[in-house]
């Protein structure tokens, strides 16, 4: 099998790269690419909930689930007998086979929800042994936090079991409907925090972000309308907290509309520092995409029937059947081109890599996805 690679565009087409590069520093990444607002995440919603209508698959010789339905047939209007102290008796319930108990959960997105917005259902069974063919009667949703006793959504409807998945899950599409509001709210104290993406949290893309917004001129947040605003009134303030965390003070000239302001803000092209130095592999698919940058230390790699040395500023190769000499500078490029050029496996091309990392001879970083 071949390997398969993915180089930095330098090495396998200069004149698209040169494109492609002028293109990018024209216009470069947009800070909204890079980071989310405080506040704008998902929450989840969560509750108990009955489900019933199951041909024989629900939980069996489960109290917790015969009192669910006991208390819930009560609210109802449903006449349950009750013990000399005054509970209910569910002796009745406890050989019901068609219902179950569940966990049901809904995700409210990012920017928040509307009174009346309706979302999808998760349903998980606690003991049952399949939830095909169930409906969850009316579920009260609570908020995240065990201390906050808000209705927040009320979830029911037929339950839908992917064929692919275990039958003990299901969804109900639009089955929870809103009952409050739940904002998003963006800003607090006259700032706003911003939250990098996990795959940009350095120390230097915060810093870098943190100059950049500095650095603007002031007439970037003027309001041309507004002739009376002074520059002071117009400049943006940030400061980097640590790799993940960014805070700006809104411009005075923005406290009453700090949409305009983020609006602004998250459209600021940043560039950043480039990630030469960086191996990433994807072990599942066999993909290894090498930086144009990533050194490695004078090795001998021996691999069955040849051997490739990387001395110095050279690669060669040498087979058992004859000598093939490469020279490019030491790189782990110019060794994966070797590798490439003998038909070596990908995975064997990764076991390379992993070992040469371990020992301390790869300068630069791993990733596996």
């Amino acid at each position: 099998m071949s390997i398969r690679i993915l180089f930095i565009l330098l090495f396998v087409a200069p004149v698209q790269m040169l494109v492609i590069a002028s293109s990018a520093i024209a216009g470069g990444m947009k800070l909204g690419d890079l980071c989310r607002l405080k506040g704008q995440e998902d929450n989840t919603l969560q509750g108990l909930g009955l489900v019933v209508g199951l041909k024989g698959t629900g939980d069996s010789d489960a109290a917790p689930t015969a009192r669910a339905l006991a208390r819930m047939m009560q609210l109802m209007g449903g006449q349950m007998a009750t013990d000399a102290a005054g509970r209910l008796d569910i002796n009745d319930l406890k050989n019901a086979k068609n219902v179950a108990l569940v966990f049901v959960t809904a995700q409210v997105p990012g920017v928040g929800a509307q009174q009346g917005d309706q979302l999808d259902v998760t349903i998980n069974a606690i003991n049952a042994k399949s939830l095909d063919g169930g409906f969850l009667m009316l579920t009260p949703l609570l908020g995240p936090r065990a201390d906050d006793s808000t209705v927040y959504a009320m979830a029911q409807g037929p339950i839908a079991v992917s064929p692919d998945g275990p039958p003990t899950n299901g969804r109900v599409q639009e089955g929870c409907k809103m009952e409050s509001t739940i904002r998003a709210s963006f800003h607090l104290d006259g700032k706003i925090t911003l939250i990098l993406n996990r795959d940009f949290a350095t120390f230097d893309t915060t810093q870098r972000i943190e100059e950049e917004i500095n650095n603007l001129s002031s007439l970037t947040f003027g309001d041309l309308e507004s002739e009376k605003s002074t520059p002071s009134s117009r400049r943006a303030q940030a400061t980097a907290i640590d790799q993940l965390h960014v805070e700006v003070m809104i411009p005075e000239l923005y406290r009453d509309n700090p949409i305009k302001f983020v609006s602004f803000l998250l459209n600021i092209p940043i560039q950043l520092s480039n990630h030469s130095t960086r191996v990433v592999i994807n072990e599942r698919d066999g993909i290894v995409v090498i930086g144009e940058d990533v050194e490695i230390a004078p090795v001998l790699v021996t691999h069955r029937n040849l051997r490739i040395e990387a001395g110095g500023r050279t690669i060669q190769s040498v087979v058992a059947m004859g000598d093939k000499a490469v020279t490019e500078n030491a790189k782990l490029k110019s060794l994966a081109d070797a590798l490439n050029a003998l038909d070596v496996p990908t995975d064997d091309l990764i076991a390379i890599i992993k070992t040469l990392k371990r020992k301390g001879d790869l300068y630069g970083e791993v990733v596996f996805e």
